[in-house]
């Protein structure tokens, strides 16, 4: 079984830009997209999901903003929206998706930059915390868990392009890594680390200044997180740079599980 995460930074834009060459491509079973930023009859008129999939959308109550959206060849239940927590309790702003394919569970994430001022990164780490505790009942459920998005944080130095000139920058904050290391200390697999190995400097997101996407001065941003079942079904894991180049500023992380 092939899942894909990707956040296409535009779902209009990225049609406009041949995103459609990669499902072609790729051909997976699942494509869990981020930052669609747009409403379904916002949808270009002369588009039309990839033949064979269904499709949830979660977009933001603001246009143009946020959103996700899961697309399933096989048979697929939405599971909930949001986290219900006292943040967000609506998901006003379309960041969590989760749904069920047979025995697989999927959790379509989309977490808060915290980049363009302080009160988002304080919005940003408030979420997180709560993200934490609703993903945490799942380690221990009797299906294969995948948790997969845009977490917008760069666990490790490895993760990134120049960590030592990035240590105050939201995204790679020291107490931003410490919460990812604690994610994995309760149980998460970082299942592109644990198929690649510690030292792989491979990114999915680059920053549209300074040619970064064509130097790959990258971070790795995108991720796919498992519980024990997923891990024992994992096959592999790769990041498509190509789609990174052409479609969005990030790139498809493509996971394959037995």
């Amino acid at each position: 079984m092939r899942i894909v995460t990707w956040n296409v930074n535009g779902i209009r834009a990225a049609i406009r830009k041949g995103i459609d060459k990669f499902f072609d491509k790729i051909e997976a079973d699942v494509w869990l997209l981020q930052e669609v930023r747009c409403l379904e009859e916002q949808l270009p008129k002369d588009w039309s999901v990839p033949e064979g999939y269904e499709v949830i959308l979660h977009p933001a109550q603001k246009k143009g903003y946020s959103g996700v959206a899961t697309l399933s060849k096989g048979e697929m239940k939405e599971q909930g929206r949001g986290m219900q927590g006292q943040l967000d309790p609506d998901d006003s702003e379309g960041r969590v998706l989760v749904t069920k394919h047979d025995d697989l569970i999927l959790v379509n994430t989309y977490l808060p930059s915290g980049s363009s001022k302080e009160e988002r990164q304080r919005y940003k780490e408030t979420w997180m915390a709560q993200w934490r505790d609703f993903i945490h009942p799942l380690l221990n459920s009797e299906y294969t868990v995948i948790v997969a998005g845009d977490l917008n944080i760069a666990h490790t130095e490895n993760d990134i392009w120049n960590p030592k000139g990035n240590m105050k920058s939201s995204g790679f904050l020291p107490h931003e890594r410490q919460w990812f290391s604690d994610l994995l200390s309760e149980g998460w697999h970082d299942l592109f680390r644990e198929h690649v190995g510690p030292d792989e400097k491979t990114f999915s997101w680059w920053s549209n200044r300074g040619q970064a996407r064509v130097k790959d001065r990258g971070w790795r941003i995108d991720y796919l997180l498992g519980n024990q079942a997923a891990l024992e079904r994992l096959k592999s894991v790769a990041i498509d740079r190509q789609g990174g180049l052409e479609v969005s500023d990030h790139a498809p992380v493509i996971l394959d599980l037995h």
